[in-house]
């Protein structure tokens, strides 16, 4: 039995264009971005993450704070904590004995609020089609 009995969107005929392909190889982004991209998103595909991130997107918050909102204890939110900032998504603030999180930046704030439109466009649509 052939692959194609398998996977029927395969293409039946091979016709390689290697104008375009050498084009879009040359606008692809680099190795290095590849990975530090990859990180990002497994960063962003941990729950505890997503729980710091939304908390984070109201404002800044102290890891007690933090701790209570997601009702973890604060070393494991300080763990979290310095996942995040490895990864340029949260930044600390030092006021006095005190250390204060928030998103890092606008692009942080613009990437999770994103995530979450699409999750919840998607949660709608699939209420839409159980109650037909």
């Amino acid at each position: 039995m052939s692959i194609r009995s398998y996977v029927p969107d395969l293409c039946d005929v091979v016709h390689l264009h290697p104008a375009r392909v050498g084009e879009l190889r040359a606008a692809l982004i680099g190795e290095d971005e590849v990975i530090d991209l990859a990180e990002t998103f497994r960063a962003l595909g941990d729950p505890t993450r997503v729980r710091i991130l939304d908390a984070l997107s109201h404002g800044e918050l102290c890891v007690c704070d933090l701790a209570a909102l997601v009702r973890m204890s604060e070393s494991a939110v300080s763990h979290q904590l310095r996942v995040l900032r490895n990864l340029r998504i949260v930044k600390p603030r030092r006021e006095g004995r005190m250390v204060f999180y928030a998103l890092d930046d606008r692009h942080i704030i613009t990437l999770f609020r994103q995530g979450l439109r699409h999750v919840q466009e998607g949660s709608g649509q699939r209420a839409q089609r159980r109650a037909r």
